[in-house]
Formats: structure tokens, sequence, C-alpha cells
């Protein structure tokens, strides 16, 4: 496969942006080999700069759930455009989507749009902080909330991807009030509320995708609910990722457990840059300019992300069965991978949650972040580097979520696994 010109181009960016790329794991650093440098999505296909074609397993790190240059949101953000970028004063637009996203999650009754899910995130501990008028929060090993200080103390994601768990730049001060427990471990989480009674809420990912695909047992979630009432705490859902991916009315749909906040982006944006947070009237009523906890941003409810989240939003409802249908092509996928590594004595642990699929090269099951960090590093960057040659762009770390979209067909699927016994063949 010809790839001088993502060569030269990373050679390129490489002189001007840190590391070649504003998001670190984009720079293949854990899998070796050089990024490919796109110039067009086009439905399951990404195309690089030397024409390659890849059938797109990534997504946009998950928003694309229509593939790449859907009609019906391409033609939403082209009308909102010929009306302007950007005005800084409300639009219908918001409160469309608002009403969207609180008719789908039966825990949201109000909801705040941002620019990030790492806006979201922030902004709904702040507002758990000032609801509670306490400072503490746990966290999870493994789950990713995103770049803000308080929770850069364990990353899953980019930050492991690196074998770097913390970050420079984060000051202590900030982190002392941040605990770390288990995920799937309630033990874990009942020490920390040994440890501290200023704890304002727990915040995890119910279907973690930043340590690879590890979804939370329903138990697990049950006992994280009844441990927060009993101490007076706050939980959050953060579902920037699993939101609208894993199933179209929540995790909490498919958990049995009602968060008291949860945070939203990605397919919530159609593509564009959009994050959300949102949950219980009275807790959502402290919020700058109702209550006190202080909260803004410029492009926040920016009217082309407003636009192709509507439109991606309503064609979800409009497709309701298409989450059944992208599961089982999820399942066939990993099963097919599954069945074709082991054909070469090679071990994969798999799971799926709606669009979203996750395997480990591992040769027991993945629970919480520790498990998940003993797989072969090295094997994945060999599979990953055969598929690319193959054709089939997957995400460049083994600690991240794969995503089906709707373009991506059935044969597409068994070509995908044909194309794993080859390149099982060779690395095995």
């Amino acid at each position: 496969m010809n790839i001088t010109k993502s060569l030269s181009a990373f050679e390129a960016a490489s002189q001007l942006i840190p590391g070649g790329v504003n998001s670190p794991v984009r720079a293949f650093a854990s899998v070796g080999g050089t990024p490919r440098f796109i110039k067009e999505g086009e439905g399951a296909y990404l195309i690089d700069i030397d024409n390659n074609r890849y059938v797109d397993y990534v997504q946009s790190w998950g928003p694309l759930i229509f593939g790449h240059k859907d009609e019906s949101i391409e033609a939403a953000v082209i009308d909102a455009v010929k009306h302007g970028l950007s005005f800084g004063a409300p639009t219908l637009a918001e409160t469309k989507l608002a009403h969207e996203v609180v008719s789908i999650y039966n825990s949201i009754d109000k909801v705040r749009f941002v620019s990030s899910g790492t806006e979201a995130v922030m902004s709904a501990i702040r507002l758990a902080r000032g609801y509670t008028g306490r400072d503490d929060i746990i966290k999870f090993e493994g789950c990713y909330h995103g770049h803000s200080d308080s929770l850069l103390v364990q990353a899953g994601s980019g930050a492991a991807t690196f074998g770097n768990p913390s970050s420079p730049g984060v000051p202590a001060d900030f982190t002392k009030h941040t605990l770390l427990a288990t995920y799937n471990d309630i033990e874990s989480v009942k020490k920390c509320f040994e440890q501290s009674h200023d704890i304002a809420c727990v915040i995890i990912e119910p279907i973690a995708g930043n340590m690879g695909l590890v979804p939370a047992h329903k138990e697990f979630l049950a006992q994280l609910r009844e441990l927060c009432d009993a101490h007076g705490a706050l939980l959050i859902f953060d579902e920037v990722m699993s939101g609208f991916r894993a199933t179209l009315y929540g995790a909490e749909s498919i958990t049995g457990t009602t968060p008291d906040l949860v945070t939203l982006g990605k397919v919530i944006g159609g593509g564009m840059p959009v994050g959300a947070f949102g949950g219980r009237l009275e807790i959502m009523q402290q919020l700058s300019p109702e209550g006190p906890v202080y909260q803004a941003g410029t492009l926040s409810g920016n009217p082309v992300a407003m636009a192709a989240g509507l439109a991606a939003l309503q064609k979800l409802k409009q497709h309701s069965k298409l989450f059944s249908v992208l599961q089982k092509r999820a399942t066939r996928l990993v099963e097919g991978m599954k069945a074709a590594a082991m054909e070469q004595g090679i071990v994969l642990q798999t799971d799926v949650r709606g669009s979203m699929f996750g395997f480990f090269f591992n040769t027991t099951p993945v629970h919480n972040f520790s498990d998940a960090a003993a797989s072969d590093l090295e094997m994945f960057a060999a599979f990953h580097a055969g598929m690319l040659e193959e054709g089939f762009y997957f995400a460049c770390s083994q600690f991240e979520t794969g995503f089906i979209c709707s373009a991506i067909t059935d044969t597409m699927i068994e070509e995908t696994i044909e194309a794993s016994k080859r390149v099982f063949e060779r690395i095995a």
C-alpha cells in the first residue's frame, strides 16, 4: 500500500504541531507506523491523501452512526450555514435539540449544551459540587472523562496508550479531591466513602469505552446507586461515547440504574463538536442563571452543531430498529474475528453493546483497567498494521472502542473477517 503522501504530510505536521497531531492517540505511537492523513469520508469508507480506501470502524471515534456524509445531516448543516456560523444568542435549534434529548432520556429534565465532552463532564462535576456543597469526587481507573485537571489522576484512552496514567502540569492540590476506585469492584468504592465524608459525586462510564469496551456489571451499578443514596452523593453517568451508540434510550434503559446527571456528546452533534449535560430538575436549577453555579461558553449551542445533532437524533428515532441491526453486525464481526484468531492459537476477549464493539488480545476476561492493561499490546499493534494494509481502519489503540455505522454492510463484515484470517495467519 502506497502511503507516500501521508508520510510527507506527517513529517510536515510534526514540524508545526506537537507530535504532528491535535489529539495524541492519532499519532499511532502505540501501534507503530504512520497515521493516515484523510482527505474524505464516504459512507463506510475513509479515503486518505494517497487515495487508499478503508472500511472505517472508528467513525470519528463514535459520532457518525450513519457513516460519513450522511445526506440528511449534511443537508441540515448546509442549510444552517447559509443562515450564519454563530450568533452568540439563543436559537430555536437549541430548544428543538434539547426537546429531543429530554424526551428520550428519562433521567434528564433539563439539559445544557457545551462544545465538548470534556467541558460537559467538567461542568457536571462543578454542578454536583455546588448542589451538594462538597468537594471530593470518585472516579474509576480506566474511565476517561476528558482532560480537565481533577480527572487526570489516572486516565484511560490516550494517556493509557502511552503507559502514562497521570499528566504533568496537574497540581496535586486539584487531584487531592479525586478518589480512585476500581471499575466493577464495589468494595473499592466503599473504601473511598470510608476515606472521605465530603464526596459530592461518583462519575462513571456505565459502558466504558476508553480502556477498550468494558461494560459495567448491572449489579455493580445498582450498588453504586445505593451507596450514593446512602451517603448523599450524586451519581453521574458519562455517556459522551455510549449515548445514542449503545442504545437509543441511554445506559439507564439497559442497566436498570438511573443516574442523577448524564453527560453526552459525539452522536448528539452528528459529527460537529458538541457536548451536553443534564439531569433532574432540582439539580439543573442550581445552574446559572437560574442558580448560583456558573458555567458559560461562547460557542455553546452553536447553530450548525445543533442542526447536525437534531438531524442525527430525529433520524435515529425514525430508525429505532437500527440498534439491533448494528448490534448483530458488531457481534458477527467480533465472533468471526475471535474464531479466526483461535484457528491460529490466539485468544481474543470480545464484547458488544449496540453499535459499539471491543476486543482484547488477552487470555482472561476483562472487567477493569488492570485486566485491560494486561493485554498483549504488541499483538494488537501487529494486527492493527495488518488490517490497515488489508484496507480496514480500526482504532489505533488497544484501549479504544470500535464502532459500526449503518453504512457498513453484512458483506463488509464478512470481508473484514476474511481479512482478519489472513492477518492472524501472518502474525501468529
